[in-house]
């Protein structure tokens, strides 16, 4: 018997003598929050350019020329099979269609990424997304080094349990805030170790 069996075999003596109780955790948090529009607008783009994300601010109209400037020089990018093809209206370049036949070296080829979102929460500048057909699978988000996201002013409420009330549990969801960034033992900033280095947010004030 090693230390590890030791150790768990009195882990479980323990736990034969005093059973844990059942615990109820209290669920319920605020969720009816609101602010006005303007005021949630500006508290989410004030946290999204905290946290180093460019906003493009846009009518619906507009969106397609907002995606292309936004994509910059991007040759070649990715796309999820639902997104809205009028988005890309004028982006020049090549359009990738994911699906889950597609090698992640082929997508850390692509230039960038554009996918819609769910929800949005002002307070904290996150953006959730829910794998839903406009959004795609986890790795076309996280491979590519460029995303730009398109965000309806609609869907963005004011705090976390607002944003979580609106998804579906069973679904894998997402959380953005910002580009990619981590510290490293001296404290240096690192970007895009886990996920795109640049973040595009395009916020439909009419969407």
């Amino acid at each position: 018997m090693n230390a590890r069996d030791t150790v768990l075999g009195r882990v479980r003596d323990a736990l034969a003598i005093a059973p844990p109780a059942a615990v109820q955790v209290p669920r319920d948090y605020r969720r009816d929050r609101d602010l006005p529009a303007d005021e949630k607008r500006e508290l989410l783009v004030d946290r999204l350019e905290d946290y180093q994300a460019t906003v493009h601010q846009c009518a619906a109209a507009d969106v397609a020329a907002t995606v292309a400037r936004a994509l910059g020089g991007a040759a070649r990018i990715g796309v999820p099979a639902g997104l809205d093809r009028g988005w890309l209206a004028e982006f020049g370049g090549e359009v990738v269609v994911d699906s889950a036949e597609v090698p992640p070296d082929r997508l850390d080829a692509l230039d960038g990424v554009v996918t819609g979102s769910a929800v949005t929460c002002a307070e904290t500048g996150t953006i959730f997304l829910d794998a839903s057909p406009d959004q795609g699978r986890r790795a076309l988000t996280l491979v590519p080094d460029l995303h730009v996201c398109v965000v309806a002013l609609s869907a963005v409420v004011t705090g976390i349990p607002e944003a979580v009330a609106r998804l579906e549990p069973t679904r894998p969801t997402t959380l953005i805030s910002g580009p990619s960034a981590t510290s490293d033992i001296e404290l240096d900033r690192v970007e895009g170790v886990h996920g795109p280095r640049t973040l595009h947010v395009v916020l439909l004030l009419d969407g």
